[in-house]
């Protein structure tokens, strides 16, 4: 570095400014060949839209698949998570939301994707992810107070039970027939940072989740039929001019462009 630069630098650093640098990208984007992107018209919006991407390697451009379809986030809108990226990388300001439990938004960041789940006994012919299939003991548990927080268990098979409180996932309705654990505050798990974040069936076009994003059945179906875990896919999810905030900084993660 000449002595120039490294003055320059010493004087911004001094300065209190950041120096607005593209930021490189996270190996998790790096080695995604498969993407969701989900954007909203701002961080209170409930109504948003999904494309797919996919690229055949790792230096290949992103191409869309299929058509963009609507979805449904958090009936609070969106807040920021806990995923594979940093926040600050993705642009964040010091005024923007925060996940937290209880607070019926849906998680803003880049998201890794867990198992496949539902109401049958087995996953959809064809898929590669692996599958839950949902009993009556089935629980995600949403008590920050448990060591099995923000994770899927079988009450049965767990010996001491230590939550007082969960979601039954063998609904009475069609929510989860079939439906994608989101990877949200799991590496490390932030107590109260927000538990139990999936891909699921929509109640309505209008009807926001209490933190999910949800969409029609048969979207729901093509992501599960589509996704393929060897192909490392990534959930992207934030208010559409953050997206492209985020695109600018990422620029060596080459996100995708969307309409």
């Amino acid at each position: 570095m000449s002595t120039w630069l490294r003055f320059s630098l010493l004087a911004i650093c001094a300065s209190g400014l950041l120096p607005s640098l593209p930021v490189r990208a996270h190996g998790a984007l790096g080695d995604a060949r498969q993407m969701v992107i989900v954007t909203t018209a701002g961080w209170n919006s409930v109504s948003g839209t999904l494309q797919r991407f996919e690229r055949h390697d790792i230096h290949a451009k992103w191409k869309a698949i299929g058509q963009p379809f609507p979805i449904v986030v958090g009936k609070a809108g969106l807040a920021w998570g806990s995923g594979v990226i940093g926040n600050q990388q993705l642009g964040a300001d010091a005024g923007d939301p925060i996940k937290h439990e209880g607070d019926g938004k849906a998680p803003a960041g880049v998201f890794s994707l867990g198992t496949a789940f539902g109401y049958e006994a087995q996953l959809l012919a064809g898929s590669r992810m692996s599958y839950v299939p949902l009993t009556p003991s089935v629980e995600c548990v949403d008590d920050a107070g448990s060591k099995y927080y923000n994770r899927i268990v079988d009450r049965q098979k767990v010996h001491a039970p230590d939550w007082n409180s969960s979601e039954h996932m063998l609904r009475d309705d069609e929510l989860y027939h079939w439906g994608v654990y989101v990877n949200h505050n799991t590496s490390p798990t932030r107590p109260a940072g927000g538990s139990c974040i999936f891909l699921h069936i929509w109640r309505g076009a209008r009807q926001g989740t209490v933190g999910c994003t949800a969409m029609p059945k048969d979207d729901v179906v093509q992501l599960i039929e589509w996704f393929d875990p060897a192909k490392s896919p990534l959930l992207v999810q934030m208010p559409r001019d953050q997206y492209d905030k985020a695109r600018k900084r990422l620029e060596d993660a080459r996100l995708p462009a969307i309409d």
